[in-house]
């Protein structure tokens, strides 16, 4: 047999495809190439909408997401049916949600990494992780603090400047200040509640950083053993003897095989469990069931899928205490709070202050307060409905299925719809209403011509005319209105169980383990148990999701990995052993 190739075939190039092709390409010796099924994104080619601080334009892009991917976000609904299903943005492009996503840049929880080393993955609590966290960034206000944060990492991490923020960011300030929340400067500090600053990955320029400019800048591109092949799509895994020998690509409507000594899978959470699934590794009953002959018997691949339960409470803002006209992150202000629940750590609430709801003229008119449970316990599902690559996953998030989650996310709806209606925001809001991310405003948030031009009708009008005010909101609403929702228990767990949503943030399908658990798919170096020459390096191997926007422990996972896959090619350099 011809010897492979590459060394290292990486099959997918979201946020922790890009960091392993540029750590792992830093050794020469390695043949590296980096797989991704959607466009190539360079800092010479980057869109405006993707550059642009505001994510409103990028993420709701057809072109940069995967098609037809719908999902369930509750469990059951009334009378046990099913929820419906909602479209679901997963990036498509080459830097993953780090291209089109919201740019927070937090790591969660001391707490939330040593929770994962209690749950299998050795090697993973906070204290050995904390140095691939310093090692990515480039902390322009607290890079001089050596034992939390590193200065000279490819992502550039700041906070948005205090004194700019729109009236209506310091009227919930002041109101949660009053509350009794305290105010600190680093939201990747010391883990406290309060009210902070937000941190994001943003360029000197005011950019985006994605980490397809970020990590792959043009030096890395140059280099001759590193190879990135944009717009190839990988069908299934060839498996052979219990080991991975090659991977089977398709474009432009052509079929190819890659071959490799070993392949790591970089898909993220949702399309990283269905590839294993397509190539025969996960639950053998589920697997025959679609005809696929089983590689490898592992019951955990696709299950134990989290996301963060959300929910918002929105406002029609006073032109004063709107957001000033151009492209500026949306997000200036979070809570980070703790719901007392017993058993949950503290931190385990999080509520984005939003001064912008949309990039048309209607959103911009909206402010809101996002909440979301930080340590969620709900558990889904990812499936197949069929061996086909371009059918895409059963997806069942399952939200609210823990009562814990419920009870939570009832206690943030009344928090933020509570300091809406205080007293103190009489200047800065007209109308508060509850506000969701339905198909319906799914559809009105598509950056398209057509919802340009309604949209700057609309925004004007609203502003001179309570009557079309009311109108238009009442077109973006389902359900109950506030008032009823806050005096009715019943219909606000009503309202949550049908409009509970995400924030992008799916993770744990393919988690990290020890090697006795039946549930565990990689071990904690990420390799794939059962099967040889195969790894899973993205947010699908966490055991639990951590309190954080998911792109920063992302990227320090891949850190992580590639550091250990390095460490080994030293160990067994010259040996048939080093990718075994």
């Amino acid at each position: 047999m011809n010897a492979p190739e590459w060394d290292i075939a990486i099959l997918g190039g979201g946020s922790a495809g890009c960091v392993l092709a540029a750590r792992l390409s830093e050794d020469a010796s390695l043949r590296v190439v980096l797989v991704e099924a959607g466009a190539d994104l360079s800092a010479e080619s980057i869109p405006r909408e993707i550059a642009s601080p505001y994510p409103g334009r990028a993420y709701f892009n057809p072109g940069w997401t995967w098609p037809a991917l719908r999902v369930r976000m509750g469990g059951r609904g009334a009378g046990n049916s099913p929820v419906e299903e909602r479209p679901y943005e997963q990036a498509r492009i080459l830097g993953g949600g780090s291209s089109i996503n919201g740019i927070g840049a937090n790591r969660g929880a001391p707490q939330d990494y040593d929770e994962w080393e209690t749950e299998g993955a050795a090697g993973w609590g906070w204290r050995d992780v904390l140095p691939y966290f310093r090692k990515l960034e480039r902390d322009v206000d607290f890079g001089t603090d050596l034992e939390l944060h590193g200065a000279h990492g490819p992502v550039p991490i700041r906070r948005l400047p205090r004194g700019n923020e729109p009236g209506f960011a310091r009227a919930v300030e002041a109101e949660l200040l009053q509350r009794g929340f305290t105010a600190h400067p680093d939201q990747n500090g010391r883990w406290e509640d309060g009210v902070f600053p937000i941190a994001v990955n943003m360029d000197e320029a005011g950019r985006r950083a994605s980490f397809a400019t970020a990590y792959l800048t043009e030096a890395v591109r140059r280099r001759p053993n590193l190879a990135i092949r944009t717009g190839t799509v990988v069908e299934r895994l060839r498996i052979e003897k219990g080991r991975v020998v090659a991977a089977k690509l398709r474009r432009d409507g052509a079929e190819e095989e890659l071959r490799a000594g070993l392949f790591v899978v970089s898909m993220g959470a949702l399309q990283s469990p269905a590839l294993l699934l397509r190539s025969g590794i996960g639950p053998a009953r589920d697997l025959a069931a679609l005809g696929i002959p089983v590689a490898a018997d592992r019951a955990g691949v696709g299950r134990n899928l989290q996301e963060h339960p959300s929910i918002g409470v929105s406002a029609f803002l006073h032109p004063s205490a709107r957001m000033a006209p151009g492209e500026h992150y949306h997000i200036p202000t979070i809570l980070r709070w703790s719901s007392g629940l017993e058993g949950e750590p503290p931190g385990d609430m999080h509520l984005a202050v939003n001064v912008r709801s949309g990039w048309h003229a209607v959103g911009q008119r909206i402010g809101t307060l996002f909440n979301w449970v930080n340590h969620s316990r709900s558990r889904g599902r990812v499936a197949l409905q069929s061996a086909e690559a371009d059918a895409p996953p059963v997806v069942e998030f399952d939200l609210l299925s823990d009562p814990r989650d419920e009870a939570r996310l009832m206690q943030a709806f009344h928090l933020a719809a509570d300091v809406l209606l205080s007293p103190s925001l009489g200047r800065s809001v007209q109308v508060v209403f509850p506000s969701t991310y339905s198909a319906k405003v799914k559809r009105l948030l598509r950056p398209t011509t057509l919802n340009a031009v309604l949209t700057s009708l609309a925004g004007p009008a609203m502003d001179v005319s309570a009557a079309a005010r009311g109108h238009f909101l009442a077109l973006a609403q389902e359900g109950a209105p506030l008032q009823a929702l806050l005096a009715d228990e019943a219909s606000l767990r009503a309202h949550l169980r049908r409009h509970v949503g995400g924030v992008w943030h799916p993770s744990g399908t393919c988690r990290m383990g020890a090697a006795d658990d039946p549930m565990s798919v990689c071990d904690p170096t990420g390799r794939v148990l059962g099967v040889e020459g195969l790894m899973v390096c993205d947010a699908s191997v966490m055991p639990s999701i951590p309190c954080a926007n998911l792109n920063i422990p992302v990227a320090m996972i891949a850190e992580k990995m590639a550091d250990g896959l390095r460490q080994n090619q030293l160990r067994c350099r010259g040996s048939a052993a080093a990718w075994h």
